[in-house]
């Protein structure tokens, strides 16, 4: 390879090099947990995105609205273990509940329901919830599948039955509390105001970083002899 600028070329080649070194440093544990940087920033912009969905305080108090609306539907839920442990959520809930195969008749109050789902999945959101495996036998998030799976058949059925406010709300506090417990769970959540620190030094590094490498290229193709240039228009 024929170096035309070799100042350039070494200025290129030491920050290209400067570059892999600090890359591979990012690959080893070193950054807390037995964790490399890649999965470290991954579980801080986890955090981060698990602390902006928290809207279950404001979910409760919408909620106040249905207390007192009484609902009485019937759904079909096709796993049997799902039906049984969702028979009890619900009784829990102060409904009355009685199954049929696969189908489940849910006679209750709308809000006292909605409020257990949300407790219950305010207690997993902020990792809370080991009474509650102890409680009901199984895993957290075998809780919050079953609600999730019973509220989507409630969903239809309501809808079914022209009940649209109560559907919405049911599909609401789903998506909004117990979807979010779901896929967030076992994630500390925080808010981005305590982590503006970390939060400002992680894009600021992103961007040098990735100009880093641009200006190592830059230089090794300058001491080469390549540049860029624009092209000469043609005239028709």
């Amino acid at each position: 390879m024929l170096v035309h600028h070799r100042k350039e070329f070494k200025i290129g080649v030491i920050l290209a090099v400067g570059f892999l070194i600090v890359l591979k440093i990012m690959f080893f544990p070193f950054f807390g947990q037995g964790r490399n940087a890649f999965e470290a920033s991954d579980d801080f912009f986890n955090s981060i995105a698990k602390g902006s969905t928290y809207f279950i305080p404001q979910v409760l108090k919408e909620n106040e609205d249905f207390k007192g609306k009484q609902i009485d539907i019937t759904f079909a839920l096709q796993n049997e273990q799902v039906l049984r442990r969702a028979s009890r959520l619900f009784l829990d809930a102060g409904a009355m509940v009685k199954t049929e195969g696969n189908q489940m008749h849910v006679v209750g109050d709308l809000g006292q329901i909605m409020e257990l789902a949300l407790k219950h999945s305010d207690a997993i959101f902020h990792n809370k919830g080991d009474e509650l495996a102890q409680h009901y036998g199984y895993h957290q998030r075998e809780i919050l599948f079953a609600w999730h799976t019973a509220f989507k058949a409630m969903n239809k059925a309501l809808t079914k039955a022209e009940k649209f406010k109560e559907a919405k709300w049911v599909d609401e506090v789903s998506k909004r509390s117990v979807e979010v417990a779901f896929n967030f769970f076992g994630i500390q959540p925080e808010s981005v105001g305590s982590a503006a620190g970390m939060l400002t030094f992680l894009l600021i590094f992103y961007i040098f970083y990735t100009m880093w490498w641009g200006y190592a290229i830059l230089y090794i193709f300058d001491g080469i002899g390549l540049q860029m240039k624009a092209g000469k228009k043609k005239e028709v």
